[in-house]
């Protein structure tokens, strides 16, 4: 009896080190998947509140978008139109996101609605929109973008 009683405190001795060992493991860190995510939901927060700095941030220096009318913009004019103004973003609620992640490179497949100008014209919608996201010097930033509106 002594035996079992023996055993039974080593086992619960041993489960409690084992419970004690995950409290104080250190929480796993974000998904590639899951950061791309978060830098999307950052990007349309930093339009909605008109920082360039933070869309900077974002955007790689020879970030390049594909817009639904065809044309092409790069970052310095980006920044520049939610800087002066010229583009705004009222509000917006994301939609589902997919990430294909390959090795240093994340694309993002996603959509909004929202409700936007450019130089006073309604540009408000729903949008579905392709990121591609490269990891470069220890951090992730979008390269090329592509949107559309769905009518």
């Amino acid at each position: 009896m002594k035996k079992l009683a023996g055993t039974i405190l080593l086992i619960v001795a041993f489960a409690g080190l084992g419970f004690a060992q995950d409290k104080m493991a250190p929480a796993k860190s974000p998904s590639v998947a899951d950061s791309v995510k978060q830098m999307e939901k950052d990007w349309l927060a930093a339009e909605k509140a008109g920082d360039a700095d933070k869309l900077a941030q974002i955007l790689a220096d020879d970030w390049v978008a594909l817009g639904p009318d065809g044309k092409t913009v790069d970052k310095k004019d980006y920044v520049d139109s939610y800087k002066s103004g010229k583009a705004k973003m009222a509000s917006s609620e994301v939609g589902p996101m997919t990430v294909k992640v390959m090795g240093n490179v994340a694309v993002v497949q996603g959509s909004d609605t929202e409700k936007s100008s450019y130089e006073g014209k309604d540009t408000s919608g729903k949008y579905v929109w392709t990121d591609v996201f490269e990891k470069s010097g220890g951090k992730w930033q979008v390269v090329r973008s592509q949107n559309a509106i769905v009518k």
